[in-house]
């Protein structure tokens, strides 16, 4: 390993917690030590899983992805001519990942006699399926099977076996060396685990984990504290199912209900927050669309379960949004996430997202692949958001497909009326700082960027535009047909094209302006 990759991976590990670096060697050691198939199943244990009842009105179902021998994920699809292949890897890890989850049964036209053929020849395929023993995997199918069986009010000796089993193995794999949304899903899997086979101990653990988790993941504000709205989505619907499973099949009667029914109050109020007025949230950090249920939905099934939307000001999380009559901005003034977790993070300090009329005209980038490659490093780094990139760097540095070393942290923020003004420190090895200052008019935003300290060589201020803007530079000015946006310390002026994720391996051209800038520059955008 070279001397730069040992002091990246050092500045990457030392935010760890304890208990996180604990776990790994735990689970390290464990693994090797035990070399017998410790998981032996379907035939576990005997069991009694009893279907259990849902409200599945105004609950998400899954999007189609599967139609006879056809499967799609991630906007990829795979024929398997004959069995299905549960190792399939052809498309990665991810893709994979969603065959074994099994949320195809819950699409609408799936069929009871299809469903259980799918989940026995998952069963009967052997221990060799890589997705059988993960507790990630694992803690989606069990709330997927608990689901289907209960809605077709099946019980089955084999499969709850299996069932029991995979949990067995979740409860000796839970996800504290990963933490974060990982450990939330295990907990939300457990209590749906504990219903179904009136568990004690998964129920006991299940409520350990959604007490601890939601109280330090769901911040003040509302927000999920990964700052990621697509998994904030997930969580918020997994919130909601719980509250569906609890409210709609009595056993435990304790203060879980009251703690999950003021959590999704809180995060619907967000999702208000957060919104523009044509009901999308904003593309921040790893949001893709397609994966998520939309916000409208998911705020319905909220008030299905009667659920009253927080009133909530954007605090914590880190965002700020100031709109009028004419447009709406939303800013990125935080830190870039937990710091024990930043694996869906961005390098995207400062960057903000720009509609006008309900139009999106400045935006975030997005996502299309979580696979380890040069398009996923592209997607998070400073260079793809509408911020400033200093001396060829990306402001938090980020590596791998879910790893940072360095990260960008407020030192200050004020906000004033219509102003604010926001500095970080994310090249402070370099000795410089980064303030951006925005102040909000009628018809106009202007944004000041001010670089100070260190040794300046290039800075770029990036502008991404949504597909099919028409932009054109004017002089000192770039041009759209609801924006003049004139620089004042900029060099130079390029238009460029970048390719703007619509979806998971879904991309379109579009155009980005790039601005050599000084110390001392500002952006006067004016609506037109």
């Amino acid at each position: 390993m070279k001397p730069d990759q040992i002091t990246r991976l050092a500045h990457t590990v030392r935010f760890l917690k304890f208990k996180q670096l604990r776990y790994r060697l735990y689970y390290f050691i464990r693994d090797r030590v035990r070399k017998i198939n410790r998981f032996q199943y379907p035939t576990y244990m005997n069991c009694d899983g009893k279907p259990l009842y849902f409200n599945f009105k105004e609950g998400g179902t899954a999007s189609a992805s599967m139609e006879g021998r056809n499967f799609t994920f991630l906007n990829k699809t795979y024929t398997f001519e004959s069995s299905i292949d549960w190792n399939f890897n052809g498309y990665g890890k991810l893709w994979n990942y969603n065959l074994t989850y099994f949320d195809f049964l819950l699409q609408k036209n799936m069929s009871k006699e299809e469903g259980l053929r799918l989940i026995n020849d998952f069963i009967d395929y052997g221990e060799e399926i890589r997705g059988r023993v993960m507790p990630f995997p694992i803690a989606l199918r069990g709330i997927n099977w608990i689901k289907f069986l209960s809605y077709y009010e099946v019980k089955d000796k084999k499969i709850n076996d299996a069932l029991y089993a995979q949990y067995k193995i979740l409860m000796e794999n839970l996800e504290y060396h990963i933490m974060g949304n990982h450990l939330l899903e295990n907990g939300f899997s457990l209590l749906f685990g504990a219903y179904f086979f009136r568990d004690e101990k998964f129920y006991s653990k299940a409520k350990e984990i959604l007490e601890a988790e939601l109280d330090e993941q769901i911040l003040s504000d509302g927000a999920h504290f990964e700052l990621t709205p697509m998994y904030h989505l997930i969580m918020l619907q997994r919130v909601l199912d719980s509250i569906n499973l609890i409210s709609n099949n009595l056993w435990k009667t304790d203060t879980l209900l009251d703690m999950l029914r003021e959590k999704a109050s809180k995060m619907t109020g967000w999702i208000v927050a957060m919104q523009f007025r044509n009901g999308q949230l904003p593309r921040v950090n790893d949001t893709a669309e397609g994966i998520a249920l939309a916000p409208e939905r998911l705020l319905s099934y909220a008030k299905s379960m009667g659920i009253s939307v927080a009133e909530v000001t954007l605090g914590e999380s880190g965002y700020r949004k100031r709109t009028n009559d004419r447009y709406e901005c939303l800013l990125d003034v935080g830190n870039i996430g937990p710091d024990y977790i930043p694996g869906h993070a961005h390098s995207d300090t400062f960057s903000f997202e720009l509609y006008v009329d309900g139009k999106p005209v400045i935006v975030d980038t997005g996502i299309s692949t979580y696979e380890n490659n040069a398009k996923r490093h592209y997607e998070r780094s400073t260079a793809a958001h509408n911020t400033v990139e200093i001396n060829g760097e990306d402001q938090s540095r980020v590596w791998g497909a879910f790893r940072v070393a360095q990260r960008a942290k407020i030192v200050s923020l004020t906000e004033d009326g219509n102003v604010l003004s926001a500095t970080h420190d994310g090249y402070s090895d370099q000795g410089i700082l980064h303030t951006r200052r925005w102040v909000f008019d009628s018809d106009s935003i202007k944004i000041v960027d001010s670089i100070t300290g260190g040794e300046l060589s290039s800075a770029v201020s990036y502008l991404h535009f949504y597909p099919g803007t028409d932009v054109r530079i004017d002089g000192d000015s770039v041009v759209t047909p609801s924006l003049r946006i004139r620089y004042q310390g900029a060099e130079v002026l390029e238009l460029g094209e970048y390719e703007y994720a619509e979806a998971f391996n879904q991309c379109r051209k579009a155009p980005v302006i790039s601005a050599n800038i000084g110390r001392e520059s500002t952006m006067e955008v004016e609506i037109i």
